[in-house]
């Protein structure tokens, strides 16, 4: 719908959120009138349609999107009635469409004073029969909306939609509340969902706001937007708690001329999803309680090869132990950040910049050493992060140690991400402008126990490794990386 929007229209972009925030909450809309919606924009040639929606329930009148279908000028009159006249138009006689009736009425939709697009309301008039109760106040509610749609008061920015996680919607359950909070009708699901709170008596004529309190008698803790939901005074959600049992339940107040007529609640047994959303919250809790363990135990092997190598008088082994600290403290560093988050997944540009001036610290023999970060390595699974880790560590400190000889520099470290998905490519360039390679070394050797590391890491990477010496002096190491796909 935006880019239909942006590319056929002049609106600007606070009624293209206008818009937005409507298309995002009209299936409440469709639900409770028992048609198709259909979201019409004047274009140059006449209108376009940019968006549809289709009952949960009630037969479609479409079996075919109409989005993207145009209609010249004149040929839409109600929908040029309605833009003109700002109001609802109701006026037109049943249409047949494939040997199927259809009823079609055209919602003005206002913003700060003026149409910016119309709704056309499509009834599939072939399941028709005498309506019940139940049919009758989701009509009239469906009027009410319609009604504040014309007038600018719906939808409400900032309100929670009816696209969150576990939003109640309209087959759910639903109540109707007077402009004191008392419910004028509920639907069958809405009185079986309070049943399961523990309320066994006739919900019709009592203050909903009452019977909430008689439910929650004795709690502790309670949503502190409920007050305001179950008398209907805001457009808000909240979970409601009682005898094991969990309502999400959202209020949308009725205007007519800016003054409250009443509400219409939505509610919705999420017992069920509550329970597993504690129960993901709780593993997600225990995986960084264990990364963080990691980290820690990791950065007590580093400590423990610090003051081993302070002990050892041989300088090889000594380097060997200091070495060995470094690639044990660069994988703390990964879960560090694991333990932080959510995600089994690593912002690994904040590795990196968190790792790499600590490395030249520890690293450099003398002489004043920077690194430098360019581009974005982007997010990383958090076994590809610690490999990667690894290797910019043995580079990195490996530049720092040989390439200078305690000389000032700069080692540079530039990450290029392309593709998506499961074609992401990762080039990651190490340079510095120290001594070089010898010249009888181009290809470097194979024997040393860091390039062993590296290379074994960038094949587990799938990716492959070359060094070469940079135009100016100095040397170029180059990765070229298949990064593992982040949904895998």
């Amino acid at each position: 719908m935006t880019d239909l929007v942006h590319e056929r229209t002049d609106l600007g972009d606070a009624d293209v959120e206008w818009l937005r925030l409507l298309v995002g909450d009209w299936q409440l809309l469709s639900d409770l009138s028992f048609a198709d919606l259909v979201l019409w924009v004047a274009v140059p040639q006449g209108w376009l349609a940019v968006a549809h929606a289709r009952p949960t329930t009630g037969a479609t009148a479409f079996v075919d999107d109409v989005v993207g279908q145009g209609a010249g000028h004149g040929r839409r009159p109600q929908l040029d009635r309605a833009a003109a006249e700002q109001r609802i138009c109701r006026e037109r006689d049943p249409d047949w469409r494939d040997d199927v009736p259809m009823r079609e009425e055209t919602i003005p939709v206002v913003r700060a004073g003026r149409v910016i697009a119309v709704i056309a309301r499509h009834t599939n008039l072939s399941t028709m029969r005498t309506p019940s109760r139940l049919e009758l106040t989701y009509l009239a509610c469906a009027d009410a909306l319609a009604t504040m749609v014309t007038s600018g008061a719906f939808p409400v920015a900032g309100a929670p939609t009816g696209m969150r996680r576990g939003a109640p919607r309209v087959g759910d359950g639903l109540l109707r509340l007077d402009v004191e909070g008392r419910v004028t009708y509920a639907s069958p699901n809405a009185v079986s969902a309070f049943h399961r709170l523990g309320h066994d008596r006739e919900l019709l004529g009592q203050s909903l706001a009452e019977v909430t309190t008689s439910l929650l008698r004795g709690r502790t803790q309670v949503d502190e937007g409920l007050s305001l939901v179950v008398t209907g005074k805001a457009p808000w959600r909240a979970d409601l708690e009682a005898s094991g049992a969990t309502l999400s339940v959202r209020a949308i107040p009725l205007q007519v001329d800016g003054e409250r007529i009443g509400a219409l609640l939505l509610a919705r047994d999420v017992s069920e999803l509550r329970r597993r959303e504690r129960q993901l919250l709780s593993k997600d809790a225990t995986i960084r309680e264990i990364h963080h363990r990691v980290k820690n135990n990791l950065q007590t092997v580093a400590a423990l090869l610090r003051l081993q190598s302070r002990r050892v008088e041989d300088a090889a082994a000594r380097t060997a132990l200091s070495r060995a600290e470094r690639r044990v403290a660069a994988i703390a560093t990964v879960h560090e950040t694991l333990s932080t988050g959510y995600d089994e997944t690593v912002d690994f540009d904040e590795v990196a910049l968190r790792g790499l001036s600590a490395l030249v610290e520890v690293a450099r023999p003398s002489g004043e050493v920077r690194t430098t970060h360019e581009g974005a390595f982007g997010r990383l699974r958090a076994e590809d992060a610690t490999a990667l880790s690894l290797v910019l560590t043995e580079l990195v400190a490996n530049a720092v140690e040989h390439g200078f000889a305690g000389r000032d520099g700069v080692v540079t470290v530039r990450a290029d991400r392309t593709g998506s998905g499961r074609q992401d490519r990762l080039v990651v360039l190490v340079t510095d402008d120290g001594l070089g390679l010898p010249d009888d070394r181009e290809g470097l050797a194979q024997d040393g126990l860091g390039t062993q590391i590296v290379k074994a890491l960038v094949a587990e990477l799938g990716g492959t490794i070359t060094w070469s010496a940079r135009e100016g002096g100095g040397t170029q190491v180059r990765l070229d990386l298949a990064p593992r796909p982040l949904d895998d």
